[in-house]
């Protein structure tokens, strides 16, 4: 029975993080009322008619500078992929052509197996 619960929870720890940008939106949605007649900026200029929609431009903008504040920079040399060095690799020296076809050389005689590998039989 532990073995369940232990999926399920983690699938709903996933999908409360995949609804943490919606959370803006839905406050809004259950709350217009008290927005538009309590936070709400232009509530001086009726003509308008912003509902509110003025405070949720301001909280989706706090959320998206919130997470551009969160995201730390990300240096490549750190991590390496192996024994590969991309970043030293020079990409200016390279001169292609894109009107030429790439030509194939052969390496040698193929070799052709004919048999397809079957498994024992047990």
């Amino acid at each position: 029975m532990k073995s369940r619960g232990l999926p399920i929870f983690f699938t709903l720890l996933y999908m409360v993080a995949m609804l943490k940008p919606v959370l803006p939106v839905f406050e809004y949605v259950v709350n217009q009322d008290y927005i538009a007649e309590y936070l709400c900026i232009n509530k001086d200029k009726p003509m308008m008619n912003c509902n509110g929609k003025c405070y949720l431009a301001k909280m989706l903008q706090e959320e998206q500078n919130e997470k551009k504040q969160n995201l730390p920079a990300i240096d490549l040399k750190e991590y390496p992929i192996g024994f590969v060095d991309i970043l030293l690799f020079d990409f200016n020296g390279l001169e292609t052509n894109k009107n030429v076809l790439p030509v194939l050389i052969p390496s040698g005689p193929r070799q052709f197996v004919g048999s397809i590998f079957h498994p024992p039989n047990c």
